[in-house]
């Protein structure tokens, strides 16, 4: 038997006892540790994704756990392997897949919404989504490679590299990792943010700021860049102020990445586009090198992880996580430990 916290609707989220569902081959069981909540997560709790989860749903895929049974066709990893789950299902035969975009995949099942996630204390996966944490990295601190394997696509799909300057939209979390997967590859940056107190959290970070609300941005933009605009614009807010600007503060020939999830269409520039032949490039989820990444930077001796983790629940107390996110914005990531792991 093991627990899960299962999503009923309407904010409502109970706990329950579980049976154990059977290994198949090429699966294995894994103790869940930690499980981080994400702004997926929080749209499913506030029912705006009952349509695709339903309202007896396991969420959850931002995970570390340990290894406790193997499959009879698992060759790549042993009982007591630390791992955390790269949560995305593809079907290998659509014409994404065979193009090698199989992060993309036409049939795609994001599990932890498409099919169980990981707030539970012991979960079934299949080997091949599983990437092996390295041993300086603890558990708590491995549930935040999912993110950060985000962040680190973006930069990837942005091309961005020493020499280069980046602005970033919005201080949220993945805004706040992108800034980390920036400065690894040595491109400087600021961080644009509206909220003061995210623009604290950034700037005890090291991280160098303005607020569009007070700041010219454009003219602090050329005094940074040596006269010119950003090389590279990640719009991470979702926001309208944030979409029609992004435009604005890119130099001609410049790269917009678009990494925000929009609930509708939002007003921008075209006239921008076509006047300084911009490059709009969405960012969506993750590859398998990108996880391989996250580890690496996760690794490293000045990853603020103690800063990035604002809390950590207990699986029973996941309702009053979700209302924590929602009230209080000095909270950038909250955990949730599913067992007895630690």
């Amino acid at each position: 038997m093991s627990k899960a916290a299962v999503y009923k609707g309407n904010k409502t989220i109970e706990v329950v006892e579980k049976e154990n569902q059977p290994l198949k081959a090429e699966e294995v069981r894994l103790d869940v540790a930690y499980c981080g909540i994400c702004g997926t997560d929080r749209h499913a709790y506030h029912g705006v994704m009952d349509g695709r989860i339903g309202t007896e749903a396991v969420i959850g895929h931002e995970m570390s756990g340990v290894i406790t049974e193997c499959g009879t066709a698992v060759t790549d990893y042993k009982v007591g392997d630390v791992v955390v789950v790269r949560p995305l299902d593809w079907c290998g035969e659509c014409p994404t897949c065979k193009r090698g975009f199989t992060h993309i995949c036409e049939n795609l099942n994001f599990i932890g919404l498409d099919s169980e996630g990981a707030f539970q204390s012991s979960w079934n996966v299949h080997q091949r989504i599983l990437h092996r944490v390295p041993e300086g990295v603890s558990l708590k601190d491995a549930a935040l490679v999912e993110p950060l394997a985000v962040a680190c696509h973006d930069v990837r799909r942005s091309g961005a590299a020493s020499g280069d300057f980046a602005l970033i939209i919005g201080g949220g979390p993945i805004g706040i990792l992108i800034a980390q997967v920036l400065k690894s590859k040595g491109v400087d940056f600021v961080l644009s943010e509206v909220n003061e107190t995210r623009l604290s959290i950034a700037e005890s970070m090291g991280i160098k700021t303005l607020n569009p609300l007070k700041d010219d941005i454009p003219a602090s933009l050329k005094e940074m860049n040596n006269g010119s605009l950003a090389d590279v614009v990640f719009e991470v807010s979702a926001s309208q102020p944030g979409a029609l600007s992004m435009s604005a503060f890119a130099r001609p020939r410049g790269k917009i990445v678009l990494v925000g999830i929009f609930g509708s269409n939002p007003e921008v520039c075209l006239k921008d586009f076509f006047w300084k032949e911009l490059e709009l490039l969405g960012a969506r989820v993750y590859a398998g090198e990108d996880f391989d990444e996250a580890l690496q930077i996760l690794n490293s001796d000045d990853f603020p992880a103690e800063t990035v983790i604002s809390k950590v629940y207990p699986l029973e107390e996941m309702e009053k996580a979700f209302r924590d996110l929602d009230e209080d914005l000095s909270v950038m990531k909250i955990l949730v430990q599913c067992g007895d792991l630690k």
